[in-house]
């Protein structure tokens, strides 16, 4: 009877510490992408370039 509150009890403290291993290896970017940005440039882009604004006539009879 101790033995399944034992192995119960080292089994919460192994899955604890996998958790906290987990958050921790998340929050310092080991599972950042870094494949993905030298690719991103080959990517097409949907959007249309924008036209420049139309300019104001300039009036050369002002002063």
């Amino acid at each position: 009877m101790y033995t399944t509150f034992y192995l119960i009890g080292i089994g919460l403290f192994v899955g604890v510490a996998a958790w906290f291993l987990f958050i921790w290896a998340v929050k310092s970017g080991q599972f950042d992408d870094t494949e993905a940005p030298k690719y991103r440039m080959l990517d097409d882009d949907d959007e249309q370039a924008k036209p420049a604004k139309p300019t104001k006539p300039v009036n050369k009879n002002s002063p």
